[in-house]
């Protein structure tokens, strides 16, 4: 099904300047102090990214000029629009960055009735090569630093507050699902885990609770993460519940397979009592069996426990000229009956942005 290689180190090029979100406080302080100014600016200049959501120094009138123009060096450019869709009557916006190097990563603004939130990108591609992915299908590029992460979300915050989605929101929730895989990039989406989680003027003060982190299952970054001390939920992109379709459907379970997957599924809800969730992207005459409804449901009752993991059920998006398709929904409704038969929560997850390339490496494959 691909003929693309698994690729778990990112490429050691293109990361950006030097950048405040790239800091903790201490190293603010520090680079603050380099560059000949009070400890005290780190915190302004914090204060100012953070929380009123801004990365332009002449905005900060509290600052001296002189000091402006010195503390411009901490906030370079990081990710810069590249194109804007809409759609949803406006709730759904996805945008295209680009890197200082030209590296292309996506992300996607969504309005909720009771909540604003961001799907944001940890990759510029993505090494995990799964077939019916346009990112995966698409290679890696590179990761991207804490700094580019952050600011996806800062960005995001921003325009949920000025209106972008049709009024001023807040932004409460994220999730890792943009391209890339996540604990592949394990070092700095952690460290923009813990910014994006600080109160402000540390961080941007979002709740752990309202963030959630995906994998395709690699097993040694899932136990990392739960040591973490960061509630954040995991999702687990499973896909299929046998080890035959998956070793070609997700191709990094050639390496840890389906039950070591779920036992660490099973040990991170243990460590963080968060419930995870189980991403089955349900494709048309792929993965879409009865028996493979009941054997998921089967394993996840077995390994997991019911009460530790709810299966959210995706429609696919499919990509252009894929062979891949959705699943009719009397087979998607009857595959949703079968989990919950099995004593597992079983969802179908909300389906936005069809019509503009929503699905992740879709807008930046046209882009390239």
């Amino acid at each position: 099904m691909t003929s693309l290689p698994l690729v778990f180190e990112a490429p050691r090029r293109g990361l950006p300047p030097r950048h405040l979100a790239d800091l903790d406080p201490a190293d603010r302080k520090a680079a603050v102090a380099d560059l000949g100014l009070p400890g005290f600016r780190a915190d302004q200049l914090a204060r100012h990214y953070f929380g009123r959501l801004t990365a332009d120094v002449e905005e900060m009138t509290d600052l001296p000029a002189a000091a402006r123009e010195t503390l411009a060096s901490l906030l370079p450019p990081l990710v810069t629009p590249v194109t804007e869709q809409s759609c949803d009557d406006g709730a759904t916006r996805k945008m295209l960055w680009r890197g200082h190097d030209g590296a292309l990563a996506e992300s996607v603004l969504m309005a909720y009735p009771d909540r604003a939130t961001v799907c944001i990108s940890s990759q510029a591609g993505c090494g995990m090569a799964c077939p019916f992915c346009a990112t995966g299908q698409g290679g890696l590029q590179r990761n991207l630093s804490t700094g580019e992460i952050v600011d996806q979300v800062r960005q995001a915050a921003a325009a949920a507050r000025d209106g972008a989605l049709g009024e001023p929101m807040r932004l409460s929730n994220i999730v890792f699902m943009g391209m890339g895989e996540p604990l592949a990039n394990y070092k700095r989406v952690v460290a923009a885990l813990r910014r994006i989680t600080s109160p402000a003027p540390d961080g941007l003060g979002i709740s752990p609770r309202g963030i959630t982190v995906s994998t395709v299952g690699l097993v040694p970054a899932i136990d990392k993460l739960a040591a973490e001390g960061l509630p954040v939920t995991l999702a687990v992109s499973l896909h299929t519940p046998d080890d035959e379709l998956r070793d070609t459907l997700v191709p990094v379970n050639n390496r840890w397979k389906v039950g070591e997957v779920l036992d660490a599924a099973r040990r991170y809800a243990q460590a963080t009592g968060r419930r995870v969730s189980i991403e089955y992207a349900l494709i048309r005459d792929v993965n879409d069996q009865p028996w493979r409804a009941d054997l998921l449901g089967k394993l996840l009752r077995q390994r997991v426990g019911t009460k530790r993991v709810h299966v959210n059920l995706i429609p696919l998006n499919p990509t252009p000229g894929s062979e891949w398709d959705a699943s009719p929904r009397p087979v998607q409704d009857e595959f949703v009956r079968r989990v919950q038969a099995a004593g597992v929560a079983c969802t179908v997850r909300d389906t936005r942005g069809q019509e503009i390339d929503a699905a992740c490496g879709q807008l930046a494959a046209t882009h390239r």
